[in-house]
C-alpha cells in the first residue's frame, strides 16, 4: 500500500494487494480519517517504479513471513520514499526500527497509527521520515550484496571440482564483503553522459557549419546545377543493346553446331589419356588450396592450438601463425581449417583413451604421418588454456618469435612461453609431485626403468636441477620439425611404458596419478605435460624461455652448465632402434598383452621389414601381372585373332 497526496487534506492509498484485504485497508483509511474512495488497486505487473514517483509513504501490509526480503520494500527504498512494514523476520534482518524504516507489530496491526505518526504531520512530512527514507536508501544500496556473495560462492563450490594440487580458496563463512564494487559502474556512467555531451555538442556544431556553408553556395550552384548537360541512355539505346546481345548469342550456338558437324582425326588411346589428365590438371578444384594454407605459405613456423569442444573458441587464436587442433570429434570451428585429431588418429575416437591422454594425444595426432598436414620447418603447440591463465603469445612476442624461426639457424632449440611456476622457486619433481597426488617421481622412476629395462638396483629417475630457471607448461612450446619428431619417438615410448604399469596394477580402473574422479580419469595428462622438460634437458637442447608479453628471450639452463645429463639414454639412434623393435613386434603380432598394448595405437608403425616386405609384395604382383598378360597374347597367337589399329 502506498500513501500519496492528492490535495493537502485529502490523500489516497494504492493498494497493490488482493481484493480479500480491501475491507480491512478501508477499515484503516477511515480509522485515519481518509475517505473511502481513497482505495485504488492496481495489478502486480503494473508499472511500480512509476508510480512510485508519486508516492509519499509505502506501507506493506503482508503478514506473511516471505523467504526472501520483499521485493516492492526494496524498490521503495531505493526511490528513497519512507517504508512502513512488519516486523517479520525477514524484514528485521536487515531494516532497523526508525534508522531505515517504521515497523509495527505483526501480531498488533493497530501498531500502524504509532508508526504514521511517526511519519505525518501537519499537511507535510516530518522531517524524520526524510532522514529515514535517506538512511533506507543508503542501506538498499547494498544491503543484498552479502547474501549475494554467498550464495555465489557456495554455487561454485558446488559445480567446480578444484584440482588436488589448487589451492582452495577460503570457506563462504570468512566472506566480508558486504558492499557491491559501484566504482567502475559509476566511472562508466560519467564516461558515458561525457561521451554523449561531446556528441551532442560536435553534432549541433555539424549541423550549423552544413547551413551555413549550403546557404553561402545556394547561389553558386543554382545555375551549374543543371541535368540537361548530362548524356543518359535513351529507351531506344537499350533496345539496341537487346539486339546486339541477341545477336551475338545466336552467332555463337552457330559457330558450336558447326563445329560438332566438322570430322576430326581419331586419336590414339595415348593421346585422349594425355588430353584426360590435362584437363584435370585444369580444374580449377583440383588445384584449390586451402585458404589456411595459402596464409601460412612461406611462413617458417605454426603453433597448433589444441582445444576440445565449442566452449574453448573464445580463448583461440586467429591468422596464419595458428591453427587449431580439436579434440572433439566434428567440433571444429566453422569457417576455418582446424585439424580434426580424431580423424588423423583414431584411438582418440575411444573416450577412455581420450580422457587419459588429453591434450597429449592431439600432439600424436599431428605427428602421425606428419607430412600430410604440416611441411614447415618450425612446429609448436600451445593449449587453449593458455589465454584463459594470461600466458598466451602477444603481438610482440609472436613478432619475436617469427623474427627468430625465420633465421637461418637449425639448431636443437625449443622456445616455451608458459612457465611452471613464476616465482623460479619450486623443485621440478616436486612441484610435478603436487599436480599428480604426491607419485609423479615415484611412478616417473618405474616407468622410465621398464621402458629401458633397467634393474632395480639402478638409479632410474632422471635429475632435474633447482637452478632457479624456468620450466615448461601447458604444452605451450616452439621447436624445430625434426627434433619434434625425435620428441614424439621418446613420448610414445615412454607413455607405453606408463600405461603397462597401470594396466598391469591390481586395480585396471585405478590412477596412482590422480586423487580426485576427475583426475583419475585424465591420468596422464599432467605428468605428460612436463615431460617435454625431461626430453630437452636430458637430450642437450637448448631451452629458452620467451617472455609472452614482452617478447623477451632469456636461455634457461645453460647447456655448459648442465650437470648429470642422461644423454645416452636419450640418444636419437637408441630410440630408434627401440622403435623398430616394438614396430616389429607389432607387426608380427608377437607382443604379451597385445590387446592392451597402447604403442601402436598412438602413431605409425614402421620398421625396415615393413618395407622389404612392401617391396616384395609389389615385385610379386609385378611378376603376376607379366605372366597374366603373356599368357593372354598366347592365346590370342593361337586362336589367330588380332586386334585392328585403332581408326581403321
Amino acid at each position: 500500500m502506498a500513501l500519496m497526496p492528492t490535495t493537502l487534506l485529502s490523500r489516497k492509498l494504492d493498494m497493490t494487494h488482493t481484493p480479500a484485504f480491501s475491507q480491512d485497508y478501508m477499515e484503516l483509511t477511515s480509522h485515519m480519517g481518509l475517505p473511502d474512495v481513497s482505495i485504488k488497486r492496481f495489478s502486480v505487473t503494473h508499472d511500480i517504479r512509476n508510480l512510485l514517483m508519486f508516492v509519499d509513504v509505502v506501507l506493506y501490509g503482508s503478514l506473511r513471513q516471505e523467504p526472501v526480503f520483499p521485493p516492492l520494500l526494496l524498490l521503495s527504498m531505493s526511490s528513497e520514499i519512507p517504508v512502513v512494514a512488519p516486523n517479520l523476520t525477514v524484514i528485521t534482518k536487515y531494516v532497523s526500527d526508525g534508522v531505515h524504516g517504521f515497523l509495527f507489530d505483526s501480531a498488533d496491526p493497530s501498531t500502524i497509527s504509532s508508526a504514521f505518526i511517526q511519519i505525518l504531520g501537519e499537511k507535510k512530512l516530518l522531517d524524520t521520515a526524510y532522514s529515514v527514507a535517506l538512511e533506507g536508501k543508503l542501506l538498499s544500496k547494498n544491503m543484498l550484496a552479502h547474501d549475494c556473495i554467498k550464495a555465489h560462492v557456495k554455487l561454485l563450490e558446488s559445480v567446480i571440482h578444484f584440482p588436488s594440487y589448487a589451492k582452495l580458496p577460503s570457506s563462504v563463512s570468512k566472506v566480508q564483503e558486504r558492499t557491491w564494487l559501484w566504482d567502475p559502474f559509476e566511472l562508466k556512467a560519467a564516461l558515458e553522459n561525457s561521451l554523449l555531451e561531446d556528441e551532442s555538442h560536435a553534432s549541433t556544431k555539424a549541423v550549423d557549419i552544413l547551413r551555413e556553408f549550403s546557404q553561402s553556395n545556394q547561389t553558386t550552384y543554382a545555375d551549374t546545377n543543371d541535368t540537361s548537360s548530362y548524356d543518359y541512355p535513351r529507351l531506344s539505346d537499350w533496345y539496341d543493346l537487346g539486339e546486339i546481345e541477341i545477336f551475338e548469342d545466336i552467332e555463337r550456338r552457330e559457330m558450336e553446331e558447326i563445329d560438332e558437324r566438322v570430322e576430326r582425326p581419331l586419336l590414339s588411346w595415348d593421346e585422349v589419356y594425355k588430353n584426360a589428365r590435362k584437363s584435370e590438371r585444369l580444374k580449377s578444384e583440383g588445384n584449390e588450396r586451402d585458404e589456411g594454407e595459402l596464409e601460412r605459405t612461406g611462413q617458417p613456423v605454426c603453433i597448433y592450438e589444441i582445444y576440445s569442444g565449442e566452449g574453448a573458441w573464445p580463448f583461440l587464436h586467429h591468422g596464419s601463425l595458428y591453427r587449431g587442433v580439436t579434440l572433439s570429434k566434428g567440433g571444429r570451428r566453422p569457417r576455418s581449417d582446424d585439424v580434426d585429431a580424431v580423424t588423423r588418429l583414431s584411438v582418440l575416437d575411444n573416450p577412455y583413451y581420450r580422457d587419459l591422454l588429453c591434450e597429449f594425444g592431439a600432439i600424436f595426432a599431428i605427428a602421425n604421418r606428419v607430412d600430410t598436414v604440416h611441411k614447415l620447418p618450425w612446429i609448436g603447440f600451445q593449449s587453449w588454456r593458455a589465454a584463459g591463465r594470461k600466458v598466451s603469445l602477444s603481438e610482440r612476442a609472436e613478432e619475436t618469435l617469427e623474427e627468430i624461426t625465420s633465421g637461418e639457424s637449425n639448431e636443437d632449440v625449443i622456445y616455451y612461453w608458459s612457465p611452471m611456476d613464476m616465482d623460479q622457486t619450486s623443485d621440478f619433481w616436486l612441484t610435478c609431485d603436487s599436480l599428480n597426488a604426491g607419485n609423479c617421481r615415484s611412478l616417473f622412476e618405474d616407468a622410465f626403468r621398464a621402458m629401458y629395462g633397467l634393474p632395480e638396483n639402478v638409479l632410474a629417475l632422471p635429475p632435474m636441477p633447482n637452478d632457479g630457471d624456468h620450466w615448461s607448461t601447458l604444452h605451450s612450446w616452439v621447436m624445430p620439425t625434426p627434433s619434434f619428431l625425435k620428441f614424439i619417438m621418446f613420448s610414445r615410448i615412454f607413455v607405453d611404458s606408463l600405461h603397462s604399469l597401470n594396466v598391469n596394477s591390481t586395480e585396471t580402473t585405478s590412477c596412482f596419478l590422480g586423487a580426485s574422479e576427475p583426475e583419475r580419469r585424465h591420468c596422464y595428462c599432467r605428468i605428460l605435460e612436463v615431460l617435454v622438460n625431461v626430453w630437452a634437458y636430458h637430450s642437450g637442447r637448448k631451452m629458452v624461455y620467451l617472455n609472452p608479453f614482452t617478447g623477451d628471450t632469456s636461455e634457461q639452463h645453460l647447456l655448459d652448465k648442465r650437470n648429470g645429463m642422461w644423454v645416452k639414454f636419450f640418444n636419437f639412434t637408441l630410440l630408434k632402434s627401440m622403435d623398430e623393435d616394438l614396430a616389429e613386434e607389432a607387426d608380427d603380432g608377437m607382443h604379451p598383452g597385445n590387446e592392451q598394448w597402447l604403442w601402436p595405437l598412438t602413431g605409425q608403425v614402421f620398421w625396415p621389414g615393413i618395407a622389404d616386405r612392401e617391396r616384395e609384395e609389389k615385385y610379386i604382383k609385378k611378376l603376376d601381372k607379366k605372366l597374366k598378360n603373356k599368357v593372354k597374347l598366347l592365346e590370342r597367337q593361337k586362336s589367330g585373332y588380332k586386334q585392328k589399329p585403332l581408326g581403321q
